[in-house]
């Protein structure tokens, strides 16, 4: 009896510095992977229909990654198709490199964020351009982002913090029309070296 005591204070004591450990260790990562199938259930679609556009837009969870898919069109003043990660925010480092792991296609995306300092108007977003058939690593910093309203800079907006992130997409807007397909393996932010 005295044995199984002093191994569960042993092992309480252990977990206790492990969760510690977590807690103060500032270089674990923060990371969306596409493992879990549930994690779909986090993403919605936003497309130029919402203003009377005809894109289309998909997403879907296979073999470990978000698959965005869709036909852009440029008829009634449309041109974007988007899909966003609304629910379960993950609580990210303010400053730290964000990092894309993406096959693409040979379009140009922009990578779009949301805070919970502003309106839902106002997105910071970094463009970025794929190429075709190859699997790219592409990292962001703070100054990458811009505060933007429907295309348009926004003047006076709040500093963006990558801690105030309440949602993150992607969006095709790019003028041309016709089939696109971007393959997302992870979101993650890269921890600062000590």
């Amino acid at each position: 009896m005295r044995l199984i005591t002093k191994l569960m204070l042993t092992l309480s004591i252990s977990l206790i510095a492990l969760c510690s450990w977590s807690i103060q260790n500032p270089t674990m990562e923060k990371r969306i992977d596409f493992s879990n199938p549930k994690e779909d259930q986090n993403w919605v679609i936003v497309n130029d229909t919402v203003m009377g556009g005809r894109s289309r837009a998909g997403f879907g969870i296979e073999k470990d990654m978000l698959i965005f898919t869709g036909d852009l069109s440029l008829q009634n003043n449309g041109g974007f198709a988007s899909i966003r990660r609304i629910y379960e925010p993950l609580s990210w480092h303010s400053s730290e490199k964000l990092e894309i792991k993406v096959l693409g296609d040979g379009r140009s995306y922009q990578f779009r964020l949301r805070t919970n300092r502003n309106a839902d108007g106002v997105a910071y977003v970094a463009n970025f351009t794929t190429i075709k058939d190859e699997i790219q690593s592409i990292q962001f910093d703070i100054k990458d982002f811009t505060p933007q309203f429907r295309g348009r800079l926004v003047r006076g907006a709040p500093v963006l913090s990558f801690s105030d992130i309440a949602q993150m997409g992607f969006m095709l807007a790019d003028k041309k029309t016709g089939r696109f397909v971007l393959q997302i393996s992870h979101i993650r932010q890269i921890p600062e070296t000590i």
